[in-house]
């Protein structure tokens, strides 16, 4: 009976007839009264892990969020599925919270977000007078001082265990290696919780990186992949507030809508680019790592990387906010060896040093790899593979070796020759025969190997640099100078005639990566709609305008009204009636009383026109 009930309550509110992996399982731990951590990534659906529950327990499910915007956005959705929500923080005014505080007493609020300092200060007041039902804590990792982001007040949180001994926890993150997840354990005093950890492949995402591109080949590459990709949402992600700026900047003379995000903005500024972005009024957001974890955003198509990140927590995070309604999305990565050197001098110089470079050092293996990128993101993660995904760019073009021992002995001869002084591109300049200022200065023209180089291009030495660095022959010393060093097995291949293998530079590896993919997925015709598979680009606009009309009657983001994935599948399958609209995944009771009939009516006038 139990079972049954999950499962009308699920097609009830979220319009779907089946979980996602391990849903089931844990919305049965929460229910059983079992503190819970839940690891699963960005877009592996782990609201629904405490909504549904919420839904079916008696009291009120207290949600633990770090940011304002990220309950707000998480309140509009549920509110738009029918679902007694709110948020208790500092935007809303003291009458307000007050009525909030009267809506829990009398248990019309199933689920109340705040911040952990929020409910710290609250623990001992109203809080202890209303039936919590649970706590959930979303973004754990926060907890951890091993986390990517840890802040200091998650650490405090076990207060609460303290206070309402009887409530049960659960730990949700989507970023989370196993030190961290027994630290989120004992940092909230958890009593032999179940451990759930999903699957971290996301097939819908289609992973590719580019190596040693200069920032003019950069821009001309995004230029094209957005001309094969108009009127998408994407994010590019930004080392510095300075690129940021840039590269919106070089976005809008192209005549994209775009607009910059970083912490030197105001909060005003920043709150209006990102109201911007969840509305649809603007398609790309230019934005340092700190933006993304506050919105919900399910309509994100491609996430770029116009520089490495530091960790593939990181990285894996942000990519993760692409495709999160399950459709195909694109992410690219640009990879540089001036992204290596500035997040090696960050690491040498943090108390966390070690940490940190181990950190980077997987990084850089993921970038540099010559094997199946998810097979290397899964292992990173605790989670075994050993195939290949087919929906990353080695996978889908096996990449070409060749004797590198020359190219090699070439790069660690002039590292050699000129005393292991220099960074990479003073070298560079010395295997070109290229006259820099450096050289001038130095007189590096003077040494044998000048000019020994010029049948490689700047960016195939870049490349081999990073290769041969990734694999241990050549090591840079970050605090002097970021000087370049020839390591024992590096003069091993100088010396000893040792062989190395280089991958090839693929010099029109952008070319590979905007190519246009059109996945027609099949689907099944049930009862009421007419069966029209291929799907009609036409009414999927007409549907996309309608949604947007509705959304801004309502004061929400469009895809709180129907995700794009909805309104793919009323393209395709066209139902023709309310009763054929409320089977389509996606679309419970309340969304299908409220908003099925506007639906119905324009696929009806649709049909009717293309008839006349």
């Amino acid at each position: 009976m139990e079972e049954d009930r999950i499962y009308s309550e699920l097609k009830r509110y979220f319009g779907f007839t089946s979980f996602r992996p391990l849903q089931k399982e844990i919305v049965t731990a929460v229910l059983g009264g079992h503190d819970v951590v839940v690891l699963m990534p960005t877009g592996g659906g782990k609201s629904i892990c405490y909504q549904l529950p919420a839904m079916m327990m008696d009291g009120v499910t207290i949600v633990i969020s770090p940011l304002i915007s990220l309950m707000k956005d998480q309140v509009d959705n549920l509110i738009a599925s029918g679902i007694p929500a709110a948020a208790y923080n500092s935007t809303i005014s003291f009458s307000e919270l007050n009525a909030i505080e009267r809506r829990c007493r009398n248990k019309e609020i199933r689920l109340l977000y705040m911040s952990p300092e929020t409910a710290l200060s609250l623990k001992d007041s109203w809080l202890s007078h209303i039936p919590i039902a649970l706590f959930a804590i979303d973004e754990a990792h926060c907890i951890s001082q091993w986390g990517p982001d840890f802040r200091p007040e998650y650490s405090r949180l076990a207060q609460l265990r303290e206070a309402f001994p009887h409530v049960p926890l659960l730990g949700l993150t989507a970023t989370a290696d196993k030190v961290t997840r027994k630290d989120i354990i004992r940092q909230l005093k958890m009593r032999d919780p179940s451990v759930f950890i999903a699957s971290f492949h996301r097939p819908n995402l289609h992973l590719s990186v580019v190596k040693g591109l200069k920032k003019r080949e950069k821009d001309q590459m995004i230029h094209t992949f957005l001309a094969l990709h108009p009127h998408q949402s994407g994010i590019i992600y930004c080392l510095s507030r300075n690129t940021t700026d840039k590269v919106a900047a070089m976005l809008r003379l192209m005549g994209h809508s775009a607009a910059a995000y970083h912490a030197g903005m105001l909060p005003d500024e920043r709150q209006q680019v990102q109201e911007a972005f969840v509305n649809d009024r603007i398609s790309i957001v230019c934005a340092t790592v700190a933006f993304g974890m506050g919105i919900d955003k399910s309509n994100v198509r491609w996430v770029i990387h116009y520089n490495m990140p530091s960790s593939l927590e990181a990285y894996y995070q942000e990519i993760g906010r692409s495709g999160r309604d399950g459709l195909p999305a694109e992410t690219i990565l640009f990879y540089s060896y001036s992204d290596v050197v500035q997040w090696g001098k960050m690491a040498a110089q943090s108390s966390q040093r070690d940490m940190l470079t181990k950190r980077l050092e997987s990084m850089q293996q993921y970038a540099e790899a010559s094997i199946c990128r998810t097979r290397i993101l899964l292992n990173y993660f605790g989670e075994p593979y050993d195939g290949h995904c087919g929906h990353c760019d080695v996978c889908r073009s096996q990449p070409q070796e060749f004797d590198g021992t020359i190219v090699a002995q070439k790069l660690f001869s002039a590292i050699v020759r000129t005393g292991e002084k220099y960074g990479l591109f003073p070298i560079i300049d010395v295997l070109m025969g290229r006259y820099s200022p450096v050289v001038k200065r130095d007189r590096l023209d003077t040494i044998r190997t000048f000019g020994v180089g010029r049948d490689c291009t700047w960016s195939q030495w870049q490349d081999y640099a990073l290769q041969l660095l990734q694999m241990g022959y050549l090591e840079i010393v970050y605090d002097e100078s970021n000087r370049l060093v020839v390591t024992g097995m590096g003069r091993r291949v100088l010396l000893g005639g040792e062989k190395v293998r280089l991958v090839i530079l693929q010099q029109k590896e952008e070319e590979k990566v905007v190519r246009q993919r059109r996945r027609k997925q099949a689907l099944p015709v049930m009862p009421g709609w007419e069966a029209s598979l291929e799907e009609d680009l036409t009414l999927f606009q007409h549907l996309k305008t309608l949604r947007m009309q509705l959304a801004r009657a309502k004061k929400v983001p469009p895809y709180v009204i129907f995700s794009d994935k909805v309104l793919h599948d009323i393209s395709r399958l066209q139902p023709t009636s309310l009763e054929a609209f409320g089977q389509l995944p996606g679309v419970g009771e309340y969304k299908c009383s409220h908003y099925g009939s506007d639906f119905v009516q324009l696929v009806c006038e649709y049909k009717e026109g293309c008839k006349g």
